[in-house]
């Protein structure tokens, strides 16, 4: 089995990011989670305590502020690792991968959260980060930033000060910018711009902000997909299933990040906007009823990592449930979702986000299932994913003009539950125009199945062809699929 992806997320205290990080809390298992970090944004501040006024002149609420949108005794993350410490005998029984809940509770930090942008001095969130980036273990860490940058910002400077001048820095500078890999919805704050950027150049950062999944899902989602919003299947699949999802966020549910936040109505239902706004709320997205779904926005950072079968975590081109991403000339190793629909584009402009929301309800049937894991004291009271190997290496060299013969064998873990195996050539991701597959069905028990890939005569060396191999279950309820990824390399 290969090396989990680690990684460390920093979040603020919106809503969505409470969303996501519950998701992520059930993926526990897939990832190693090396640090749960509170930071800042532009959107979220704690202040300082000391009464300092911090004046924001480009906002529409630019008067001085001593704090912004952050509860005085805010604990969302601590929350959600609660949530999960209760769940957590229930959750080792269907994967024993999962962490003891005082491992995950002894990774959480708290960063520079006192104002926008403050990587004014070390915190202990910035501090996990520079020493996890300068430990021994050669694993890249995957630096999820799901607020603003700053906390990462300032573990970079640290390192910084405290190597550069030195006879080790040319070597210290490049190891970390060869592990640190970062993901980020937007920057939230200028230190990536105005430090991260120009100062560490070489480090990966892929920009993975986009609709899906977030507030504005309703803008991209599938049509085929909408239900997986409504009341009634949040109600069924997550908010009524346990601690972990009695935390989550859904329209109209009486929460509010905090008290008086003129931005957050979303904890209000059967209100026009233009109650709303003349009740005081700055109304930027249209109501929805009660029940539905609001956001986790962020999500789209973790996604790629969180199935490792599909191996979109080893490089952004090649795609998997959280997009495929597409060079940049921002810097030298940036890229960004391919097809996002950004902010205030244009109709010829906006993207369709199909790399994203065709992976919608395989996630979504996931999280589902895996939330039912954690109230389930039984394995067999639950589904799992079918088990799918592989008969050869999932790299592998070809030849132009050969026909590879690919391997697969699947079964289920239960003796009811059909499987059915098929096999895709992912066009995007390869660079080897021309290459043809032909499967040979079959379904049902345990599954064998072969795919030939006809290599191009003509193909170029180093070119490459992406295959993929899914086995999905027929479960009545709970329907889960598993995937592996081959990479043919043309000799």
């Amino acid at each position: 089995m290969t090396a989990r992806a680690r990684t460390i997320v920093t979040a603020d205290p919106e809503l969505d990011d409470l969303n996501s990080l519950l998701r992520l809390l059930l993926y526990t298992n897939e990832i190693d989670v090396q640090g749960l970090v509170y930071a800042s944004s532009r959107f979220h501040w704690r202040g300082d305590g000391r009464g300092t006024e911090f004046f924001l002149p480009d906002r529409e609420y630019s008067e001085p502020r001593t704090s912004w949108r952050w509860a005085a005794d805010e604990r969302f993350i601590h929350d959600a690792v609660e949530a999960y410490a209760e769940v957590y005998p229930n959750l080792r029984v269907h994967d024993e991968r999962y962490p003891e809940p005082d491992a995950v509770r002894g990774v959480i930090r708290f960063g520079n959260v006192d104002f926008e942008g403050d990587m004014s001095s070390d915190t202990p969130g910035s501090t996990l980060i520079a020493d996890t980036l300068l430990d021994d273990d050669p694993r890249p860490v995957h630096l999820q930033l799901w607020a603003g940058p700053a906390t990462v910002a300032r573990a970079l400077r640290s390192i910084e000060e405290r190597h550069s001048g030195t006879d080790a820095w040319p070597r210290v500078r490049a190891e970390v910018s060869r592990k640190a890999i970062i993901t980020k919805f937007a920057s939230q704050d200028a230190t990536y711009d105005d430090y991260i950027r120009p100062v560490w150049p070489d480090i990966r950062v892929t920009e993975v902000a986009t609709m899906a999944w977030g507030y504005l899902i309703r803008e991209t989602i599938l049509d085929a997909d909408r239900p997986l919003l409504s009341a009634e299947w949040m109600r069924e699949n997550v908010t009524s299933v346990g601690p972990i999802g009695a935390l989550y966020r859904v329209w109209g549910d009486g929460r509010q990040m905090v008290p008086g936040d003129p931005t957050d109505y979303f904890h209000l239902s059967g209100r026009t906007a233009d109650e709303l706004r003349a009740d005081g709320y700055q109304v930027w997205m249209p109501p929805q009823p009660a029940g539905e779904w609001i956001s986790e926005g962020d999500t789209t950072n973790m996604l790629n990592l969180i199935v490792p079968g599909l191996r979109a975590h080893e490089h952004p081109s090649f795609g998997g449930w959280g997009g495929r991403a597409a060079r940049t000339d921002v810097g030298r190793d940036t890229w960004a979702t391919a097809d996002a629909r950004l902010f205030g584009a244009t109709a010829e402009e906006a993207g369709d986000e199909s790399s994203v929301t065709r992976w919608f309800a395989d996630a979504q049937a996931d999280f589902a299932a895996r939330l039912r894991w954690s109230v389930t004291p039984e394995f067999s009271g639950a589904n799992h994913h079918p088990r799918l190997d592989m008969a050869d290496s999932l790299d592998r060299r070809v030849n132009p003009g050969e026909t590879v013969t690919l391997a697969a064998t699947a079964s289920s873990d239960s003796s009811t539950d059909a499987v059915d195996l098929r096999w895709w050539i992912v066009d995007d991701a390869g660079t080897c125009a021309g290459a043809v597959l032909e499967s040979v069905p079959a379904a049902g028990g345990a599954v064998e199945g072969l795919a030939r890939v006809s290599i191009p005569a003509d193909a170029e060396s180093g070119t490459t062809v992406h295959v993929i191999a899914e086995a999905r279950d027929r479960h009545p309820s709970h329907p889960l699929a598993s995937w592996r990824r081959v990479i043919l390399t043309v000799e």
